[in-house]
């Protein structure tokens, strides 16, 4: 699970100086820069869950589906962001606020992770 999460961080860290590139060389590409800024702080945020998970200093259980809940947001914020900035219309309807929530949630995870003790 270890070296999945960190092949998605990458993806995502590749993905989002992807768009802040197109977001620096763009006109009106603010999306682009909220996309980006969400896919590189999440990343970073998945390798230090895979790094606490691996020290032992967060429940397993809790913490993987913090990290995983990490991809799936980051995906759904900057998936619609994206596809609103490029094809014009939007992932799904609610796609980004789900994927605002679903990060909120990762972070609590994060936090119940880092409070109830490994068996």
């Amino acid at each position: 699970m270890a070296r999945l999460l960190i092949g998605l961080a990458g993806l995502m860290g590749a993905a989002g100086v992807a768009l802040a590139a197109a977001a620096a060389h763009g006109a009106d590409a603010s999306r682009l820069a909220s996309a980006s800024a969400m896919l590189l702080f999440h990343a970073t945020a998945i390798l230090a869950c895979v790094t606490l998970l691996a020290r032992g200093l967060l429940h397993g259980g809790i913490g993987l589906i913090a990290a995983f809940g990490f991809v799936i947001a980051a995906t759904l914020f900057a998936g619609d962001l994206t596809l609103r900035q490029f094809a014009g219309h939007s992932l799904f309807p609610f796609a980004a606020p789900t994927g605002g929530t679903l990060m909120i949630m990762s972070w609590l995870a994060v936090t119940l992770a880092a409070l109830v003790p490994n068996k």
